[in-house]
């Protein structure tokens, strides 16, 4: 019996142990007047949020007149590009293809099949200067972290009288947020 009882003790004084140690942390204060403080702390990884968001994702080009070729362009508004982020960004422009896609729109004249992606030319201000599109990535604007960091685009469309043919022309413009 002495045996059992030995081992009813050891149970009982194990059980009464465990709850304080599985509590982590605790303290007790003195009546009435007493303070007790436990601390824990906290762990967490903020990762980059990068967001690029255009106002459209199709900008119909005005054809041009006759004095648009003998302008050598024509002048529209591009899409508008709103960047989040939580860090450093820059905004990249390039084109998808080096050519446009060229289409036939009437009988006995072929579309120009060549005609570049440089034929498009971009700005992040009406006036320019302007920049021609390329397959290569170029930076339009960079910034720090914000919540809102807005830029409107602008391009020129290029045209020539011996080489642009009557057509429906289209090109892919690649917008990429990247962070440094």
């Amino acid at each position: 019996m002495n045996g059992y009882v030995r081992g009813m003790a050891l149970a009982l004084s194990a059980a009464l142990t465990l709850p304080a140690a599985a509590r982590g942390q605790a303290c007790t204060a003195p009546i009435p007047a007493g303070t007790c403080t436990a601390t824990t702390s906290t762990t967490l990884t903020v990762g980059l949020v990068l967001q690029l968001t255009l106002s459209s994702t199709t900008t119909m080009l005005a054809g041009p007149a006759l004095s648009d070729y003998d302008a050598g362009f024509v002048a529209n508004q591009g899409p508008t590009a709103v960047v989040s982020s939580n860090r450093a960004w820059r905004l990249q422009l390039s084109a998808a293809a080096p050519t446009w896609t060229a289409t036939s729109t009437q009988p006995g004249v072929a579309a120009r099949p060549n005609k570049p992606a440089a034929d498009l030319e971009w700005s992040t201000a009406a006036g320019g200067p302007f920049t021609a599109l390329t397959t290569v990535p170029v930076t339009a604007v960079s910034g720090a972290a914000a919540a809102v960091a807005t830029t409107d685009f602008h391009y020129h469309t290029l045209y020539n009288w011996t080489v642009d043919t009557p057509g429906s022309y289209s090109l892919i413009v690649v917008f990429t947020i990247v962070s440094p």
